[in-house]
């Protein structure tokens, strides 16, 4: 068995990849599925956010933000996924 890449990049584009597709899982059974328990299960989401941020160098005045992050247990699914996928190709 050989070890796949190591660099930084790789992972980023697994991660990015993989909360694609369980973004794309979460929306389809979301329509999918009738109102149950599994599909309010499968389709609920932690959400988390922080911001604005300002910054003020007397030059330049930036804000940023809120920025938000929603991680699902479809999300996980996709990262393993797309992780299973990436080490067999790679």
């Amino acid at each position: 068995m050989r070890a796949g890449p190591r660099r930084p990049r790789f992972y980023l584009a697994v991660l990015a990849t993989g909360f694609l597709l369980g973004g794309f899982l979460q929306e389809f059974l979301s329509r999918v599925l009738p109102e149950s328990p599994a599909r309010s299960f499968f389709t609920s989401a932690a959400r988390g956010e922080f911001g604005p941020v300002k910054l003020d160098l007397m030059v330049v005045d930036l804000t940023i933000g809120p920025l938000g992050v929603e991680i699902s247990l479809l999300s996980v699914l996709g990262v393993l996924i797309a992780y299973l996928v990436a080490r067999s190709l790679f």
